[in-house]
């Protein structure tokens, strides 16, 4: 029976009161609102916690941060303040706390060395950095010492002392000769880790005057050399044997502390003849897997990513032939503090409650403080609404001035850490992040989304209306998400309309509304058909459509899923693709896609090629089989076949192919043996032992191949040992510690004997032992198990039978088994070439811990935000694989003004390796696209309205937009051109002084700091005076008006028709002479090399297209000229529309990719304005 729990009293408020502490306030990552809310301090970047400077160049200490309003920056040093104004050579970066102090100029870096700590402040709070530990390098030269020979006895041991100077940071130190060349180190000569040689023996050879070392100072990029060290060795004989003895470390124990996470050192070196091998085990378990690994030669154990579970005895056994030696080490884990729960930031609206959580640990445990703006919060401004528990503080009630930035210090002995965590209380009325009058358009039956991101504080409630007096929208047919958003999950034609969001708190209630459009689906009514074709005719594919009328279908025809082929023969129409003179390469899959910017829907049929029928002639055929087979001179491995040819039936025989059945081992299986030319009837053949023979015969010409002929009689040849071995041997590991050597098994006629079987030997490639053998069934594979990871081997399979083996087969080279990576790639770095490519570069890792085949890197990139937009949202993960050892590779296709991480993996036979810590970068700003919209509305005598929307990829921060204007006049001449620069946080603009009935050309386009993006182009007429309007129609219908008219037509006709009968006559009129004599220099030419009149020519209108081209013309709208001017299809278009499909006047004209200056025409007058010319 279950027992009944009860919880107590004052557990259930602490549950109740941790329930209310989670609601804390999310604020939304828009630009706009996040500049308009107040915001403590952040630390964004500060140098490290012990921070080592070149003495030679200028120090400068980081400290960045950020808040609202912006924070003022101050510093302490050795706990005191530091006046930077008192000091010339201390200056502080604009809009930042970096300190800059100039060494460069005279200062001393020596004169800086302290402990300096920065605080941002503002109205809000304080935040501060943690103690930076302030270190010049030092790199000390050696101290002159007298160096005495040192004579040895052969055999015995010896201890060559670096000492090397105290530098800062410690050397690195190597030994050398004087030509600069390593000294070799092996098993018998080392160094050891405090930087002395150690000679378990000493030889002959070792006998120079050369013994140097050196110390390399990193950070100043200095070598400092030792004096060199004599060694001469003396013999004696015989050279005496010793047993081993540890040179380092002395005695029989000794302790090591090492910090949780760092790596572990442990070294033994040992004297003895013959020289001594080091072996290392951990007492009472065993080391650990993975991440151990063996150093200068065995001596140096070296254990990375220590954790307290390290902690023990380890013991280290020198031993050779004349016995051994052991020294226990005794490892203690510590640790420094670690977070198991950093604070964080906490937004609340007054009058809620919160808590910030400061849980760190480490070995010893450590202790946590806590600080208000920078103070101890024991002497700290009293709040009421905070009450410190331990590891928390607990805030009930806030107010506004319970802002405040607080800071957590967890320390122990080893090291301290320290976080800012900021309390925000804000007071905000309710705010719409949407925009407003937003047009939604989804396919009817499909999901509709209808956004209304909102920000208050206290958080508002969010209610949505449809219509302008709608009642609130309830019920199973809408669902409302958390952030605002409604959804209606079937949006029917009535869901068209307006629909409004509401959102209210106590501080107030903002609205926004928002648009809705329901579109039919498109659907294909006619769809492509299977069709059969007979090679090089014509076949046609229709795909008619059904769309709604407001939507622009694009068709596109695939073939197998691929683009068609470019091929003049392939004919896309409007709604059908014919294909001409059909080949055989056309058989496949034919899809119609169709594609609107809401939807897309296709169809796909089958076309299958097949040939004419053929021309009748005469009848060729395959010829009739052979027959009466006969075998003569049997002999062990040999054998005569004949036979007679059958009828050719009108095709010669080209040649003959022999086959063979073992009924002994395959039995109804027929192999090819052999073949002949079709002049021969006779053949000699070899054969296996141990293999009953049957024979036929097919006879081939050009038709094709007869029927097999009868088969011959049987023929059984004697046993015999394997004449080969089995092909293919291959060794490949199938886990870490197996080898599974596998082979192609001799065929059933290839084991010449019964009793089939396998020899299969293998051996550790480079070390000396012995061949492992053994005898297998007739198998293909054997697992040798127990083997290190990824060793080589050589690897042989030998096959035998009852009656012996077959020759010694010939050695492989196999792998044991593959382990994942070990340790992920270093040093990764980030170069961001542009805004859409980055360099990523990163150290190969040791060969070692690659524990298998290496087959490359694999870098994982991810977008984490737009840095424009300020949003989070799901990104597909991206994975680029690098063959072969290679230490960079490009990421290209970036989003500009991002934020992305990335981590490199290695990659073996067996999978990946662990991944590098994420890398954070972020690609520049880039150009915006065109604005989304530009429309001109409202227009007057002499203004318009502009509107326009915002880019749909604004690649940046929006700087402002750029209109110009020029006036057209009515010859379609373009007028000076206007330029003006609008904010960019404006959306609208009147244009006023503007000319009554004229025609005005509009470009817009918007610019980020990296320059202008995208233009977008649209035109629009002032409207015309009512008076001058009436007078000219009044002219117009006149009498008088349409009788001149008709008589000065009448004229020109009459003196059109006398010109053609004097030319006829071959004479000249008077106006001709007149011309021959006086040219008229208002008169132009014509051009010779084209014909046209050179004033109005335009050469591109008469270019002819290529024929078969699919290039667009120079007449093709492109998307960065216009989308929304007809003029650029070409010539003779009378009118153009604007996006709303409205008529905005006669205009015809070439679209120009840039603005014109001046009044300059760019195409000839039409018939219209040539009459108009001349009235």
């Amino acid at each position: 029976m279950m027992k009944k729990m009860s919880i107590p009293t004052s557990k259930t408020s602490l549950v109740l009161f941790l329930c209310q502490i989670i609601s804390a306030l999310d604020v939304p990552l828009d630009s706009k609102l996040l500049e308009e809310l107040s915001q403590p301090p952040t630390i964004t970047q500060q140098s490290p916690k012990d921070y080592i400077v070149d003495p030679r160049e200028n120090i400068v200490i980081q400290c960045e941060a950020k808040g609202k309003p912006p924070p003022s920056f101050s510093w302490t040093r050795n706990g005191t303040h530091f006046d930077i104004d008192k000091d010339a050579q201390v200056t502080m970066k604009p809009n930042s706390g970096t300190l800059v102090i100039n060494i460069m100029n005279g200062g001393k870096a020596e004169a800086y060395e302290g402990v300096y700590q920065c605080t941002a402040r503002n109205e809000r709070g304080a935040a501060i950095s943690n103690n930076i530990v302030i270190r010049p390098s030092r790199s000390p030269l050696w101290t002159k010492e007298k160096l005495e020979p040192n004579h040895v006895r052969e055999g015995d041991s010896l201890v060559l002392h670096c000492r090397p100077p105290v530098g800062l940071p410690p050397p690195i130190i190597f030994w050398m000769d004087n030509a600069f060349q390593r000294l070799p180190q092996s098993e018998r000569v080392s160094q050891g880790l405090n930087g002395d040689l150690y000679f378990s023996n000493v030889q002959p050879e070792d006998t120079r005057e050369d013994y140097i070392c050196y110390a390399r100072f990193n950070h100043t990029q200095t070598i400092q050399q030792k004096q060199p060290i004599s060694v001469k060795v003396f013999s004696t004989k015989p050279v005496t044997e010793r047993q081993p003895v540890l040179l380092t470390p002395t005695g029989s124990t000794s302790t090591k502390v090492e910090l949780r996470g760092n790596v572990l050192l442990l070294e033994c070196i040992a004297a003895g003849l013959p020289t001594p091998v080091i072996r290392w085990i951990k007492e009472g378990g065993e080391l650990p897997a993975n991440r151990t690994f063996f150093e200068n030669f065995k001596k140096t154990l070296k254990i990375i990513d220590v954790s307290e579970a390290d902690s023990g005895n380890y013991k280290c056994i020198a031993r050779n032939t004349l016995g051994s030696a052991h020294h226990v080490i005794s490892v203690t884990v510590k640790a420094a503090p670690y977070w198991i729960t950093a604070p964080r930031n906490l937004v609340l609206s007054p009058g809620e409650d919160g808590t910030l959580i400061c849980r760190a640990n480490g070995n010893p445990k450590p202790s946590i403080s806590w600080l208000a703006n920078g103070v101890p919060i024991a002497i700290a401004p009293e709040d009421p609404s905070r009450k410190v528990d331990g590891d928390t503080i607990i805030f009930s009630h806030v107010q506004e001035r319970s802002s405040a930035v607080y800071q957590c210090n967890a320390s122990n002995e080893y090291g301290y850490l320290l976080s800012n965590a900021f309390v925000n209380v804000l007071a905000e009325p309710p705010r719409i992040l949407t925009p407003a009058n937003k047009l939604y358009q989804v396919i009817a039956d499909s999901p509709a989304l209808l956004d209304c991101a909102y920000f208050g504080s206290p958080k508002p409630e969010i209610e949505w209306f449809k219509g302008v007096k709608g009642s609130i929208l309830r019920g199973n047919e809408y669902i409302f998400h958390d952030n605002g958003t409604l959804e209606i999950p079937v949006a029917q034609k009535n869901s068209a309309g307006t629909y409004t969001c509401v959102a209210r708190n106590e501080l107030g209630k903002i609205q926004n509304e928002v648009q809705l459009e329901i579109k039919d689906p498109t659907m294909i009514i006619k769809q492509p058909e299977y069709k059969v074709i007979q090679r090089y005719g014509q076949v046609s594919f229709e795909c008619i459509i059904k769309h709604d009328s407001t939507l622009l279908p694009t068709i596109t025809w695939l073939k197998d899923n691929d683009e068609l082929p470019d091929d003049d023969r392939f004919l896309v129409g409007k709604d059908n693709l014919t294909i001409m003179n059909v080949t055989d390469k056309d058989d496949g899959t034919y899809t119609c896609i169709v594609n609107t910017t809401l939807d897309s829907v296709s169809a796909s049929a089958v076309l299958t090629v097949v040939a004419a029928p053929p021309t009748p002639a005469i009848i060729y055929a395959r010829p009739n089989p052979p027959f009466d087979l006969e075998l003569t001179g049997q002999l062990e491995r040999s054998i005569d076949l004949s036979w007679i040819p059958g009828d050719e039936n009108n095709s010669p025989i080209t040649n003959f192919v022999i086959e063979y059945e073992d009924a002994l081992h395959e039995p109804g299986v027929w192999h090819y043996q052999t073949e002949v030319p079709g002049t021969q009837t006779t053949v000699h053949l070899k054969l296996s032992p141990y293999v009953n023979y049957s024979f036929r015969v097919i006879a081939v010409n050009k038709i094709g191949r007869s029927q097999p002929s009868e088969p011959s009689e049987q023929y059984l040849t004697k046993s015999a040992s394997p004449d080969e071995n089995p092909a293919n041997v291959q060794g490949i590991g199938s886990e870490p510690d197996n080898l599974v050597i596998t082979w192609e098994p001799l065929k059933g006629f290839q084991s010449n004997g019964p009793g089939l079987q396998y020899k299969v030997s293998w051996r550790q490639k480079d070390v000396d032992d012995e061949w492992t053998s053994v005898i297998v069934a007739n198998v293909s594979k054997y697992i040798v198990s127990g083997t290190p990871t990824f060793v080589p081997y050589e690897i042989k399979v030998q096959a035998l039978n009852d009656l012996g083996y077959a020759p010694e087969p010939s050695e492989v080279i196999g792998h044991s088994g593959e382990d994942l990576p070990m340790v992920a790639p270093g040093n990764v770095q980030v170069h961001v070439i542009n805004s859409t490519l980055a360099k990523v570069h990163w150290d190969p890792v040791p060969l070692k811990t690659v524990r298998g085949h290496l087959q490359g890197y694999k870098v994982y990139y991810w977008k984490v935000q737009s840095l424009s937009r300020r949003s989070r949202r799901h990104v597909e993960q991206k994975i680029l694989t690098f063959r072969g050892n290679k230490t960079f590779g490009m990421l290209p296709g970036l989003e500009p003004y991002s934020s992305y991480k990335l981590n490199v993996r290695v990659v073996n036979g067996k999978g990946e390796g662990p991944a590098s810590p994420d890398k954070v970068f972020r690609t520049p700003e880039g150009v915006p696209s065109s604005p989304s919209f530009l429309k001109i509305t409202n227009p007057t005598l002499d203004s318009l309205t502009l509107e326009w929307g915002s880019p749909t990829h604004p690649n940046g921060v929006l700087t402002s937009y750029t209109l110009k204007f020029q006036p057209i006049n009515n010859t379609h001449e373009l007028g000076p051109l206007v330029e003006i620069r609008i904010p960019a946080n404006e959306s609208s603009l009147i244009l006023k002084n503007l000319n009554y009935s004229t025609r005005y050309k509009f470009y817009f386009n918007a610019q980020t700091s990296v320059g202008s993006g995208s233009q977008i182009t649209e035109e629009a007429v002032t409207i015309m005076d009512e008076a001058m309007a009436s007078r000219q129609v009044d002219i117009a219908t006149q009498g008088w008006f349409i009788g001149l008219m008709c008589a000065v037509a009448l004229l020109i006709l009459i003196l059109l028709i006398v010109c053609f009968i004097r030319r006829n006559k071959g004479g000249k009129y008077p106006v001709k002479e007149k011309e021959d004599a006086h040219a008229d220099p208002e008169i132009q030419p014509m051009k010779e090399d084209d014909g046209t009149f050179g004033e109005y020519s335009d050469a591109e209108d008469h270019k002819p297209l290529k024929k078969g081209s699919r290039t667009p013309s120079d007449r093709t709208v492109k998307k960065e000229d216009s989308d929304d001017s007809l003029v650029d299809y070409g010539e003779g278009v009378n009118g153009q529309f604007n996006e709303d499909g409205s008529f905005i006047g006669q205009y015809s004209g070439k679209k120009e990719k840039e603005p014109a200056e001046g009044n300059e025409s760019s195409e000839a007058p039409s018939p219209v304005n040539a009459m108009n010319s001349f009235v």
